[in-house]
């Protein structure tokens, strides 16, 4: 299963979610190429290996081409969920306070099936603080401090570290699997 270059799922795995694979945040988002990498059943071979590291991905919806995956640490995402200020904005599109992370996560992919917009509040399942997730929707994009992972309207330099910790995860993981060791190997999932 080692791979090089962009064409594996692994790789393109290892790029778009690092940090969420390796525990440093809940979620990752990536959107790949349905055919081309038979992402069903890669998917699915890699909830039935990872769900013992609590590891799971989600498809949340596709196109003729592509499908939007989520890539997800399954104890991280539920305590994310649980904070009050992360609730009070997913409220406001229809996540019930009741809601458990399966009908979260339900209620997020029927969202993004709909074609009238994207539902920005993916944001706070991306581990994004909360304050840069209200001001890019409240500001429509524009007006941010910086731009990385996420576009920052508040805590800069916070970010920025944040982002050096991400980059850090996937320079880490894309290295070992060039390496030629095994995603599983390397996430010590037997």
């Amino acid at each position: 299963m080692a791979c090089r270059g962009c064409g594996c799922f692994y790789y393109k795995l290892a790029l778009n979610s690092a940090p969420s694979l390796l525990g440093v945040k809940a979620a990752s988002l990536m959107s790949l190429y349905r055919q081309e990498l038979d992402v069903y059943a890669n998917a699915d071979s890699f909830n039935r290996k990872a769900s013992c590291k609590g590891l799971k991905i989600k498809i949340l919806c596709e196109c003729d081409k592509r499908c939007l995956v989520l890539v997800y640490n399954t104890r991280l995402l539920s305590q994310l969920l649980c904070e009050p200020d992360r609730r009070r904005v997913l409220e406001r599109y229809g996540y019930k306070q009741s809601f458990s992370l399966t009908q979260c996560l339900d209620r997020l992919a029927s969202r993004c099936k709909k074609a009238d917009a994207f539902p920005h509040e993916i944001g706070i399942f991306l581990d994004y603080p909360v304050e840069d997730v209200e001001g890019f929707i409240n500001n429509k994009g524009a007006g941010y401090k910086l731009c990385g992972y996420w576009k920052v309207y508040g805590d800069e330099e916070k970010a920025r570290c944040t982002f050096a910790k991400y980059d850090k995860c996937r320079r880490f993981l894309c290295n070992k699997l060039n390496e030629g060791i095994d995603l599983y190997r390397i996430l010590k999932i037997s």
